[in-house]
C-alpha cells in the first residue's frame, strides 16, 4: 500500500534524523520547500511537521522556522495520535459515528478550561470511532469556537476532529491525565461492554498560539486498549 504525502514527509524527515543527517537542534526545509519536494500541498507539508511536533520529534517556532528536538524529549508515553491513522497503521479498518455535533453552552469547569467567560456557546462533538467495526474511542470534545470557527461544518466521517484541528491551530502545548473509571449504562451502550468492565479515560486540554483549542475526554474499553511508549535516554 502506498503511503499518504504526510506520511512519506514523515518517514523522511524520520530517516534523516535516524542516520544523523539533521542532528538536535537542525533547522528543517519550510512548509514550502517540502510541498515542493514531495508535490503536495503546503497544508499536507504542515500535518506532517505537526504530528512530528506532537510526537516530540520536532519542535516549531512561529516566526523561526521548524527544528528537530533534542533528543531526551523525542518520545512520550502519550504522544498524541489520530487514531483513524493508528487503526490503519495496524491493517485494520476504521469507522466513525457522529453521535453529536452542535453548539452548546458549556458547563463552568469547561468554561474555565477554554479560558472563556462562564455560559458562553462552545462547540460540541460527540464521536464513537471504531476498529474493524468494534467500538474503540468514544470521543466527547468540546471546541473553542473563537479558535476554530467553521467546525460544525465538517464532516468527520472523512477527517477526524484531530486531523481538523492540527490544521487550523496547531498544536503548541497538551495536558493530559488518565484514569481508570467506571461509566454509566448510556456510555456501557457505546462502547459495547459489560456493566463490570472498567474503561482507560484520557482527559486532555490543548493549545494553539491563539490560545486553548479544545477539551476533549477520550474513554476507551480496558479490554480494548492500552498505553505505550519509548523513551530515548541521551548519552
Amino acid at each position: 500500500m502506498v503511503k499518504a504525502k504526510y506520511q512519506q514527509i514523515k518517514l523522511h524527515i524520520q530517516q534523516r534524523i535516524d542516520a544523523g543527517i539533521w542532528a538536535e537542534f537542525a533547522k528543517l526545509p519550510s512548509e514550502n520547500q517540502l510541498a515542493e519536494s514531495f508535490n503536495c500541498s503546503r497544508m499536507t507539508a504542515r500535518r506532517a511537521l505537526t504530528e512530528l511536533a506532537e510526537e516530540g520529534i520536532l519542535e516549531r517556532s512561529q516566526g523561526l522556522g521548524t527544528f528537530v528536538a533534542e533528543l531526551k524529549s523525542q518520545s512520550s508515553m502519550l504522544a498524541i495520535h489520530n487514531i483513524a491513522d493508528e487503526i490503519r497503521q495496524r491493517g485494520h479498518g476504521y469507522s466513525v459515528q457522529v453521535l453529536r455535533l452542535e453548539t452548546c453552552t458549556a458547563p463552568t469547569e469547561v468554561a474555565l478550561a477554554l479560558a472563556l467567560p462562564e455560559t458562553v456557546s462552545v462547540f460540541y462533538s460527540l464521536l464513537l470511532h471504531c476498529e474493524q467495526n468494534i467500538p474503540l474511542q468514544l470521543e466527547a470534545r468540546y471546541v473553542n469556537p473563537f479558535i476554530a470557527t467553521d467546525y460544525l461544518k465538517q464532516d468527520f466521517s472523512q477527517q477526524t476532529p484531530h486531523e481538523y484541528l492540527s490544521l487550523v491551530a496547531p498544536l503548541t502545548e497538551a495536558h493530559h491525565t488518565v484514569e481508570a473509571v467506571m461509566v454509566d449504562a448510556k456510555m456501557r451502550g457505546y462502547l459495547a461492554i459489560e456493566a463490570n468492565e472498567p474503561c482507560l479515560q484520557i482527559l486532555r486540554r490543548t493549545w494553539s498560539t491563539q490560545g486553548v483549542v479544545s477539551v476533549a475526554k477520550l474513554t476507551h474499553p480496558g479490554s480494548r486498549f492500552k498505553l505505550g511508549g519509548h523513551l530515548t535516554i541521551k548519552g
